[in-house]
């Protein structure tokens, strides 16, 4: 694995492989059902690259779960009550994108929490859900972000929510000049 990873991003690294052998699937596979070439995805599951947002995406989408489920998947199980300094943060330098698992997925709950920050330029691009059909509550609590959903490109600040079930493609811009940061609730279909 390569020496820049954090913990995390190694045990992702690690689970995305495992997820690939249990489905069965060779890298061609894999490349062909999320449109990212087979050399990255090597790399990847060997830990000599960290994953963006939307790579992410695209292998959520192939192995049709949601991104938190496959970042939880790479912690212990959350207690009931999870602390401040407990919860994971996974960072997407290349975007500018940081995302907090306030209230991590469970297997026996349909919603979670996430708080995410998005950097003055981020502009984060997902091609289809990873999971068809999950409900969104996203509530800004500072700066202003650009959300297209189902084609609607929608400007939410500060106090604003914004709900709706995903579909098809989305994305995320913050055209500045601070950054943005939102609590998303997430709720399986």
């Amino acid at each position: 694995m390569g020496d820049d990873l954090d913990p995390i991003e190694a045990r992702l690294a690690g689970r995305l492989a495992e997820l690939r052998l249990e489905h069965g699937w060779s890298l061609e596979e894999l490349a062909r059902r999320a449109g990212v070439s087979r050399s990255t995805l090597s790399r990847l599951e060997r830990g000599e690259i960290s994953p963006t947002a939307a790579l992410l995406g695209k292998l959520c989408a192939a192995y049709g779960r949601p991104m938190s489920r496959l970042l939880a998947e790479v912690e212990p199980e959350p207690p009931q009550l999870v602390l401040a300094e407990r919860q994971p943060v996974w960072r997407d330098r290349e975007t500018g994108f940081t995302r907090r698992s306030v209230s991590p997925p469970h297997p026996g709950l349909r919603g979670e929490v996430v708080e995410g920050v998005l950097e003055p330029g981020a502009d984060i691009a997902y091609e289809e859900p990873s999971v068809a059909g999950l409900e969104h509550h996203l509530l800004v609590l500072d700066g202003a972000v650009e959300i297209t959903v189902g084609g609607a490109a929608h400007t939410v600040g500060p106090g604003d929510c914004l709900r709706y079930r995903l579909w098809g493609p989305s994305r995320f811009v913050n055209h500045g000049p601070g950054p943005v940061r939102y609590i998303l609730l997430i709720v399986l279909p």
